[in-house]
């Protein structure tokens, strides 16, 4: 399996976080790989988009946004870390991973979240990253580096998606920017 480039993630927001669905997300944590196929995704663009962490412009907490595609953004909300990938062709963007489907290190993922129902482990923005022990820590480390604590992986996982609004958001654009795989259980909603 083929980590993602660069190339990937320099394209417009959404056709990215479209794209995304069926990739692995992976977490190196230690000597353990924790992680999953990506299921639910949102995406968020600049200026224009009300509901973006860049639509005031750059400032200190969102610079991340304004980089290179492929880095890691990490912003809290309701004492929960969200986990984005930055992604954009024109300057600014980026891509909640609201949930993945566990597919390996699950026995450490339920350490780090204990839950009795695996299916409830990764469904959602800030379960995901309590079961994949994500912080600010990781903010602006480049998914794309070989030796990244955390990257995505091409892989082969057939579906068909759906979209709708994204979720908790009171301003949001007329277009439909969640993405989620049809069907699977681990999708937050």
């Amino acid at each position: 399996m083929q980590q993602l480039l660069q190339s990937f993630y320099r394209r417009r927001t959404d056709t990215v976080a479209r794209e995304l669905l069926g990739k692995l997300l992976v977490r190196r944590l230690g000597d353990a790989l924790l992680g999953g196929v990506i299921v639910e995704t949102e995406a968020y663009f600049g200026g224009d988009d009300p509901a973006s962490r860049a639509y005031k412009g750059l400032k200190e907490y969102n610079r991340v946004m304004f980089e290179e595609p492929g880095r890691v953004f990490i912003y809290n909300v309701h004492k929960y870390w969200m986990l984005n990938l930055i992604a954009h062709n024109n300057g600014v963007g980026g891509i909640l991973i609201r949930a993945i489907e566990p597919t390996m290190g699950i026995e450490t993922m339920q350490r780090n979240r204990p839950v009795k129902n695996l299916h409830d482990l990764t469904r959602g923005p800030g379960k995901l990253t309590l079961a994949l022990d994500v912080d600010k820590g990781l903010n602006g480390v480049d998914a794309t580096s070989p030796d990244s604590p955390i990257h995505v992986v091409d892989n082969m996982y057939p579906h068909e998606y759906g979209t709708s609004h994204r979720i908790g958001v009171t301003r949001d654009l007329p277009e439909h920017l969640r993405f989620y795989i049809k069907g699977n259980r681990f999708v937050s909603r």
